[in-house]
């Protein structure tokens, strides 16, 4: 199983932000409810977010990022990173498939 880490680094274009934001909440309430989000928070200090996610291929995880609307206007660059576990926690084991 792959597990992938999503950066998403505010841009020059950072104060576009506020009018999508709701649009950018509706899109991560969708990644968790879908199964895809595992994990969402901030990059301090005030960098933008990082996203965990899983059960999903890198071409689908890239489709969904570019769905993001600050992706999607430029509100922030986005970075994904795959991951191959090979060691986890025992309340991460699931993610070594």
């Amino acid at each position: 199983m792959t597990v992938f880490a999503v950066l998403l680094k505010f841009s020059d274009n950072k104060d576009a932000a506020g009018p999508l934001l709701e649009g950018h909440r509706y899109w991560i309430r969708r990644g968790f409810e879908e199964g895809v989000f595992l994990l969402v928070g901030s990059l301090r200090p005030d960098l933008g977010g990082a996203i965990v996610a899983h059960n999903t291929t890198l071409p689908d995880l890239e489709d969904r990022v570019n769905a993001d609307p600050f992706v999607a206007e430029g509100v922030v660059k986005a970075e994904i990173l795959e991951i191959a576990p090979a060691k986890a926690d025992a309340k991460l084991e699931f993610l070594l498939g």
